[in-house]
């Protein structure tokens, strides 16, 4: 895993605020799918979403169409290096949990 990243899987979580847990469940489902390498490549991410968001993210539909993952891997891979890092994958984050809001207050 990418550095730093043992010191927030290994804090207690007794210590902090739902706020800050639900970032460090965020940074671990990151890990969980791009490992040591701390990028995901477009079929990290397909699954990441299938198992982590899909709830939220697909109303409990699956990515299966690969026009719809890469329309969203190409808006995500702002630097065009074929694969999206962490600051990429948040803007993926913050555009579900926006959606949500929205949803929400409807």
């Amino acid at each position: 895993m990418c550095s730093g990243v043992n010191y927030l899987i290994s804090a207690k979580e007794d210590d902090m605020s739902e706020l800050e847990k639900g970032m460090v469940t965020i940074i671990k489902a990151f890990h969980k799918y791009s490992g040591h390498k701390c990028k995901l490549k477009k079929a990290e991410l397909k699954e990441l979403i299938n198992k982590e968001m899909s709830f939220f993210f697909l109303s409990k539909q699956s990515i299966n169409e690969n026009e719809t993952l890469d329309e969203l891997f190409a808006d995500l891979d702002q630097n065009g290096d074929l694969e999206i890092d962490f600051q990429e994958f948040i803007t993926l984050i913050a555009m579900v949990t926006s959606a949500c809001h929205e949803k929400m207050l409807r």
